[in-house]
């Protein structure tokens, strides 16, 4: 029976990574597995799901207003699906959470999402949020602060390496935006100066 999972993490723990070696485990068994990813990251290649250790695969792109499980279906039709894997999945929407509850329901197809847990204020993303109220399982993947304690929290840094403690929601970067730290370090660092 298929089941909805989602790997959640800061930065930096390995999500591509680990979504990277999972699509290639169903296809070196002669699988067929299909990788979704945002088409608001454009951080490496379009169309990629790219690891910052170098792997990198072929990947269709979702936006806010895609239906999921359309598009999953047509996919499933013209050759049956065993696996749907979904990066970045912070982005997104309830919407697109619930068809893809109605792809592993309805399809009996597996879904491995992987994405933040939190934002750069500490706040759930909306796909996150209902990822973790409605998945079948849920997994931590762990990284670490520069203090060593498990980093669960993301600092969005401005030009001169201050942390951000307001603005958008949603600013793509890398490591030269955001850093992984410990709820301590986040706190003293964003909740902490607040206004």
């Amino acid at each position: 029976m298929a089941q909805l999972y989602f790997y959640y993490s800061a930065m930096n723990a390995g999500k591509s990574t680990s979504l990277l070696q999972s699509a290639y485990n169903y296809k070196e068994r002669g699988m067929r597995a299909i990788i979704f990813t945002a088409a608001v990251d454009d951080r490496y290649e379009v169309g990629k799901v790219t690891s910052r250790i170098g792997l990198q695969a072929d990947a269709q792109l979702y936006r806010s207003e895609d239906n999921l499980y359309q598009a999953i279906s047509l996919l499933h039709n013209e050759k049956p699906l065993d696996c749907v894997f979904i990066d970045e999945a912070q982005f997104l929407t309830k919407t697109q959470v619930s068809e893809l509850i109605e792809v592993v329901d309805e399809l009996d197809i597996p879904v491995l999402a992987y994405g933040l847990r939190t934002d750069f204020l500490g706040e759930t993303f909306e796909g996150s949020h209902y990822l973790l109220a409605w998945a079948d399982k849920l997994f931590e993947l762990k990284t670490v602060c520069y203090c060593g304690r498990k980093a669960n929290f993301v600092v969005r840094l401005d030009e001169s390496g201050n942390a951000v403690t307001s603005g958008n929601q949603v600013e793509i970067g890398g490591n030269d935006r955001y850093e992984s730290m410990c709820r301590k370090h986040f706190k003293a660092l964003v909740w902490d100066r607040q206004e």
